[in-house]
């Protein structure tokens, strides 16, 4: 780090956080000036500009998506902090541990154009810590430990004549606790261990089911050990694919995106453990993802259980618990139930495949199936799957599978936004290694949300950037929720957008596909060395009468 020069409290802010983070995004502006610049100039850590302010936020939750370190993101007091806000919210629903550093009122009163901001970082869940003159590092480390702490999103406010006030020589914080993971005590904890292993030890067809908690707590290996020990088929949700190492017994991800072969087999599991997932509807099917006759347990280190079909709750790190079982089961000499043996997993895992074999609907748009799964075949492997919201995901998630879950995120999913897009790719290019893909996952209306970051994306991304923009000419997921009940269609429609073309306005290599051949021009990409060639954006004209299966489901519970 270099030697201390610059004494303002903006500066005592920006080494503290310095020494937490390795990347800060966001937007430049008055109430954050001081900030960056003392960022800049006396940090090692790197700043990464954004279009809009929403982006350094979304780019700051990618980032930690995909490395498990600290996010932070900056922007300005007023206008820029209420940018922020639908981003925070997402943050916040998803439990990424973040610090968004933005000015703020002056001490002496709000100005006209303020606003409350603390009250708004409430109303979406952020709590926020306001830096004096004399107490910047301690501040920032508090706002840091709650953020790791409760994994959730904190604003550190520097009031505007503050930032640049004299605040003395730069005394360094003591570094935030870390929390330790969450271990079962009690008598009513181990009462519920001991009634775990012994259902586990009894099961003729026990299944395991792994959310991102699990990835959180580094459960991957011990959760394999646990699915052989006991002979389990096993299963992710659609933040935590590829936790289990072993793929010859996994049906993949559960819920909408789940194979309709691969859910069926889960009903007929007779115990059930869920590891660091929060069963929420999209996961449980609506509720139907297990059968009545199924003991379900679940683990997690929320207080409750967060379903009511949870019969038994183990409120612990996930980690923790697997490791346990492995042991408990091992002293009991139970034997695996041999269930996974008798199944043919790998056909279950099947999906839908196009009804034409030229890749096109019956409208003469193509069939985003037969795009989805091109696509898969020319992608390198060594990737990371960013995916915006819309009725499209669930193409990516069917069709392109991914090692581990810090290699797929959905940022704006928790939230229920569109839009996040462009800028996730910033977040996780910085994260990952030279040489790895960012594959963007879009929607038509998300992009034209995010249209501003698409310059962020192929400045930061590069050569090694893909983005695959699903363009129907509509809101996809409007049309087939309300349009089958008869509302208008005029506002759900979107004319169609040339994204191809401003993708080479920024830069990059735009192609238009309207029939599979044309994305011969991503094989040809690939086969290039990633410094020969340009961020590509891929505008594929697909039809809007081809419904993803989850958006089916979701269909059908709307209807009852």
């Amino acid at each position: 780090m270099p030697a201390p020069s610059n004494t303002t409290v903006a500066a005592h802010v920006a080494r503290t956080l310095a020494a937490h983070v390795d990347h800060v995004f966001g937007v430049m502006g008055n109430g954050n000036a001081y900030f960056l610049d003392a960022l800049e100039r006396e940090t090692d850590a790197s700043f990464t500009a954004v279009r809009h302010e929403a982006g350094g936020v979304v780019a700051a939750d990618a980032h930690y998506r995909a490395s498990k370190r600290l996010a932070a993101a900056t922007a300005t007091y007023g206008a820029g902090f209420t940018n922020t806000l639908t981003s925070l919210a997402e943050a916040a629903q998803a439990r990424v541990p973040l610090v968004l550093v933005v000015g703020d009122e002056p001490t002496s009163g709000r100005r006209p154009w303020d606003v409350d901001q603390i009250a708004l970082a409430s109303a979406v869940g952020a709590r926020t810590y306001t830096v004096g003159r004399t107490d910047a590092p301690a501040t920032t480390v508090i706002a840091i430990e709650h953020a790791l702490s409760y994994r959730v999103p904190v604003v550190l406010a520097l009031p505007y004549d503050v930032a640049a006030a004299e605040a003395g020589p730069f005394v360094e914080a003591p570094a935030p606790r870390h929390p330790a993971p969450l271990t079962p005590t009690g008598a009513f904890s181990s009462g519920v261990l001991a009634e775990l292993v012994a259902a586990l030890a009894g099961a003729e067809r026990p299944f395991l089911l792994a959310g991102r908690g699990a990835w959180l707590a580094d459960a991957g290996e011990a959760l394999g050990e646990l699915a052989a020990s006991t002979g389990a088929i096993t299963a992710s949700t659609a933040l935590g694919r590829g936790v289990f190492p072993d793929t010859r017994y996994d049906l993949g991800v559960t819920g909408g995106f789940g194979a309709e072969g691969a859910m069926e087999l889960v009903r007929e599991a007779d115990v059930a453990v869920v590891f660091g997932a929060s069963l929420n509807q999209f996961t449980m099917r609506f509720g139907e993802l297990f059968a009545p006759g199924t003991r379900v347990f679940q683990v997690d280190v929320a207080p409750s259980a967060t379903h009511s079909h949870v019969g038994g709750y183990l409120r612990a790190d996930a980690g923790v618990v697997a490791r346990a079982l492995v042991a408990e089961l091992a002293v009991t000499g139970a034997a695996p139930s041999g269930w996974r043996e008798r199944v043919d997993v790998a056909s279950l895992r099947a999906y839908p495949a196009p009804e034409r074999g030229d890749g096109l609907a019956d409208d003469g748009r193509l069939d985003p199936r037969a795009v989805a799964l091109r696509v898969a075949e020319l992608l390198p492997e060594d990737r990371v799957v960013v995916s915006d919201g819309g009725h499209f995901i669930g193409w990516a998630n069917m069709y392109w599978p991914v090692a581990s879950p810090d290699r797929m995120m959905m940022v704006g999913t928790a939230f229920q936004s569109i839009g996040q897009g462009f800028p996730s790719v910033a977040g996780a290019a910085r994260a990952t290694g030279a040489e790895t893909t960012i594959v963007l996952t879009s929607g038509d209306g998300g992009g034209l949300m995010a249209l501003a970051d698409l310059e962020t994306a192929v400045r930061t991304a590069g050569g090694r950037g893909v983005a695959v923009i699903w363009n129907d000419a509509a809101y996809g997921a409007e049309v087939n929720l309300y349009g089958l009940k008869g509302l208008a269609e005029g506002p759900m429609l979107i004319p169609e957008a040339d994204f191809a073309a401003a993708a080479a306005a920024f830069g990059a290599e735009g192609v238009v596909v309207r029939e599979l051949a044309d994305l011969d021009a991503l094989a040809a990409w690939a086969a290039r060395p990633v410094s020969e060639r340009p961020f590509l954006l891929l505008d594929c004209r697909i039809s809007g009468t081809v419904v993803a299966p989850y958006q089916e489901e979701i269909i059908r519970v709307n209807s009852r």
